[in-house]
């Protein structure tokens, strides 16, 4: 099944915030090539003002290696911090393709915002 631009966006929500240097980004649903337009633009590696990228990915059902792209291009030159739960999923991806390493947990976003990270080792 092919799904047009508005049901691709419909299987996904991005939320996005600013607290101070931090990017909160909340996402929820399924995230794939199809649908990670929103997503790209809330975790623009670009942005400026933006010290650290916290996502609560929680409401995360799927992401395929667009999605988990767009996700990492910010990791290379900030901390981006997952917080809450991961999803199995998600979880199960990260590990798979070794992207876990890229990102640092929080038990919630509050902890997440605050935490001290530790710079990644090159």
């Amino acid at each position: 099944m092919s799904w047009d631009t508005h049901e691709a966006e419909a299987r996904s929500h991005v939320e996005a915030r600013s607290e101070g240097d931090v990017r909160i980004v909340v996402m929820a649903g399924e995230f794939d090539m199809d649908n990670v337009a929103e997503l790209r633009l809330a975790m623009d590696p670009r942005a400026t003002g933006v010290a650290r990228f916290v996502l609560d990915v929680a409401g995360v059902t799927f992401i395929d290696s667009t999605a988990l792209s767009v996700l990492l291009q910010p990791a290379l030159e900030r901390p981006v911090v997952l917080a809450g739960t991961v999803p199995p999923r998600m979880a199960r991806i990260l590990e798979i393709t070794g992207a876990d390493v890229a990102f640092v947990t929080a038990s919630d976003v509050a902890e997440a915002a605050t935490m001290v990270v530790p710079p990644r080792s090159g």
